[in-house]
């Protein structure tokens, strides 16, 4: 009889925390279902869990309760192509009190609640796709990856089959991949995945994480998704492109009638963001090194900015093909470009969402349509177009977040508590190394 013919296959049911881990329990898959109504046991505190496995000693949890974590059978990602013994086989669930209703420091719920109000107050839904850079290190055939020109051909085909597999895999996991593509930067590489309703779009961001990781770990490598492997370095961001459609679910965020066909309705959601980009920051971009990466001429987000097709912009209004009669308004959509993968993207939307129905509850006017980068204007000129800078610091970031009480009301007092305990013990963690040796210890955990 074979090795594997002796192995239970297994359900990963998970979550993912305030410091973008992805935790859980694995139950054996065929017992998935009946689980699935009762789910599996939790701990309030585990939300504040750093990156470095210990728990925040500030956080309002201590040792007591308990919780549930109920799988979402929609939410099923399986795949047997990534070169493990047994299947990837992972499903998301929401975190919930004992009796079964929603906890109120759940991400995941938390996002649900916010597209709810999105389509109540707004009358429309948001789709959205996650980008995800990421770096290989280790060794290639017993020799170090070396370098191979950027965007290259060689540069995906010498690691063959790792490419082929990923889409495979990722394809039979159901994340509809689009492109797997060799980066910019050395050992860097970019996926795409399709279009999705904005907690689909969400999940799959946390299957393309685990399956990419678990794919390179099976070829001898380390994916590291970390926003900065070195001070010096490429950063690895998270693009997410978002658009909207109305109650009869028709693309609205074009009108061929307005500057850069930008509807007056996402351009009043775009000036919400903007408005509190700066608090947000500290959500989108929650670890030290996210800020080594948030820097003009990075080709990341440096201000608070809206600009057609300009990839220092922090929402930049992607281009439409016209060829062969495509339509423009079902290609439509904005790009956010201020976070990376040490942010949990169910609350990077979900503040991404709060905001943009601020703007359009206060009818907001579309922000200034900016081309040149801020980096190259006067101090004059950015203040007379309104365009601030971002937090330079992870501890500016929560000054500014402290300061916005419209942002913090988009929370629980509690979950608010909880995400400035992790980032603060995780800044006390880190307190004694140089900036090299965070971004190399980043590098080892994402």
């Amino acid at each position: 009889m074979s090795d594997t013919a002796s192995l239970e296959p297994l359900t990963a049911v998970v979550t993912t925390d305030l410091a973008a881990i992805t935790r859980g329990r694995s139950v054996a898959a065929k017992d998935l279902e009946k689980i699935a109504a009762t789910g599996i046991g939790w701990v309030p505190a585990n939300i504040s869990l750093t990156a470095f496995n210990s728990i925040a000693a500030r956080n309002p949890w201590g040792a007591q309760g308990d919780l549930r974590v109920l799988p979402d059978l929609g939410a099923r990602f399986r795949t047997a192509g990534t070169g493990s013994q047994t299947p990837f086989d992972m499903v998301i669930g929401d975190i919930t009190e004992l009796d079964g209703t929603p906890w109120r420091c759940c991400t995941r719920t938390q996002l649900r609640r916010a597209l709810e109000d999105l389509e109540r107050l707004c009358g429309i839904s948001l789709r959205a796709s996650f980008e995800h850079e990421f770096q290989l290190q280790g060794q290639l055939h017993g020799a170090s990856l070396g370098h191979a020109q950027s965007l290259s051909l060689e540069a995906l085909r010498r690691l063959d089959p790792l490419a082929p597999r990923l889409m495979g895999a990722l394809d039979q996991a159901g994340v509809q991949p689009e492109v797997v593509i060799a980066e910019f930067g050395e050992n860097q590489f970019e996926v795409t995945c399709a279009p999705a309703p904005a907690i689909t779009a969400a999940d799959r961001s946390i299957a393309i994480r685990e399956i990419t990781r678990e794919i390179a770990r099976n070829s001898g490598l380390k994916a590291t998704f970390a926003p900065k492997t070195a001070p010096d370095g490429v950063g690895n961001g998270v693009h997410i492109h978002f658009s909207f459609t109305d109650a009869g679910g028709r693309p609205c965020m074009f009108d061929p009638h307005e500057p850069a066909g930008l509807s007056a309705l996402a351009g009043a959601f775009c000036a919400g963001i903007l408005r509190h980009m700066r608090a947000i920051t500290a959500l989108t971009a929650p670890s030290v090194p996210s800020y080594l990466r948030l820097a003009p001429h990075n080709w990341s987000a440096a201000y608070t900015w809206l600009g057609p097709q300009h990839r220092e912009a922090t929402l930049r209004i992607c281009p439409v093909v016209t060829a062969a009669g495509a339509d423009p308004a079902r290609q439509y959509n904005i790009e956010f470009r201020a976070t990376d993968a040490t942010a949990n993207p169910y609350l990077v939307s979900t503040a991404l969402i709060r905001a943009g129905i601020e703007g359009v509850r206060e009818r907001l006017p579309t922000p200034p349509l900016v081309s040149q980068d801020p980096a190259e204007m006067t101090v004059d000129e950015r203040a007379r177009l309104g365009l601030h800078r971002l937090p330079e610091s992870l501890p500016l970031a929560l000054e500014a977040l402290a300061a916005d009480p419209t942002v913090q009301g988009w929370f629980d007092p509690l979950f608010i508590e909880s995400f400035v305990g992790v980032r603060q013990a995780e800044m006390a963690i880190l307190a004694p190394l140089d900036v090299g040796a965070i971004c190399a210890r980043y590098g080892t955990l994402y």
